[in-house]
């Protein structure tokens, strides 16, 4: 998927109210995706929570082929910043 198909699957999951605090992903090379409650965008800012994965094991966590937790566990996900906020977004991937 490009990272225009991952915003847009991530902005549908949202749209009926995300989580208070702000989140980026960042996706290496295919770019970043933040989000701020129903807010979705592909800008590079500081949030509360950063995830570092492959543009690839999200589209596939996105499709929900991959476990969040397998994937933290698995080292596939790093988690930067506040860990309380990662397990939130279990509501919106």
């Amino acid at each position: 998927m490009s990272l225009e198909q991952l915003t847009e699957s991530v902005r549908s999951k949202v749209t009926g109210g995300g989580i208070d605090e702000s989140v980026k992903f960042d996706l290496g090379d295919a770019g970043k995706i933040f989000i701020q409650g129903s807010t979705v965008s592909n800008e590079d800012a500081d949030a509360d929570c950063t995830v570092t994965m492959s543009a690839e094991d999200f589209s596939e966590m996105m499709a929900g082929d991959l476990n969040p937790t397998a994937a933290f566990m698995g080292g596939k996900m790093k988690v930067d910043g506040d860990m309380s906020v990662a397990m939130k977004l279990s509501t919106i991937v």
